[in-house]
C-alpha cells in the first residue's frame, strides 16, 4: 500500500508541476487542462468564488496579462494525502523572476488542491488561494513568516 500511496502522490506532484509550468508560459489551455469540468476556485481576486471552466478560462485569460513578462513559481512545503480516487494538497507559493519590483512578486500565497482521479487522469476539482491577515489591521501578511 505504502508503494501505490508513493505513486499516486507522485502523480499529484507531476499534476501540480505542470499546472504550475503551464501558468509560468500563459498557456490558458495547458492550464485548462488539469481542471476538472466542475471545478470552483476561491481566488485572493474578486470575485473571491469562480464556478465551472468556462468562468475559470475567463479568469485567467483577465488576469495573466497581469502577470510580468518572465517568472517562475517557488513552492515550499508541499504536503498530499491521497487516495485512489482523491488526493488533497496544499502548499505556500510565490512568484520569482526578472521583475523583482513587480507587485505580482511580493507575495507568499497558499493554496488547497483537491484532486479527483477520472479514470486514470487526475484533475483538480476544487483550488482555494488565499493571502493571511493580520486581524488587527485587516492588512494583508505578504512576507512569510513561518
Amino acid at each position: 500500500m505504502i508503494a501505490a500511496n508513493t505513486k499516486l502522490e507522485t502523480q499529484i506532484q507531476q499534476l501540480i508541476s505542470e499546472q504550475q509550468r503551464a501558468i509560468c508560459a500563459k498557456d490558458v489551455d495547458r492550464i485548462m487542462s488539469h481542471y476538472a469540468t466542475e471545478i470552483i476556485m476561491f481566488d485572493v481576486m474578486p470575485p473571491f468564488q469562480t464556478k465551472g471552466k468556462a468562468a475559470i478560462r475567463k479568469m485567467w485569460e483577465d488576469c495573466l496579462p497581469c502577470f510580468p513578462d518572465s517568472f517562475v513559481i517557488e513552492t515550499r512545503d508541499l504536503k498530499i494525502t491521497v487516495s485512489d480516487t482523491l488526493a488533497v494538497a496544499h502548499w505556500l507559493f510565490r512568484f520569482t523572476g526578472m521583475e523583482p519590483d513587480h507587485p505580482a512578486m511580493q507575495t507568499w500565497m497558499r493554496v488547497t488542491a483537491v484532486c479527483q482521479n477520472n479514470q486514470g487522469n487526475w484533475q483538480i476539482l476544487h483550488e482555494h488561494i488565499s493571502v493571511p491577515f493580520d486581524p488587527e489591521t485587516s492588512q494583508a501578511a505578504f512576507a512569510l513568516d513561518l
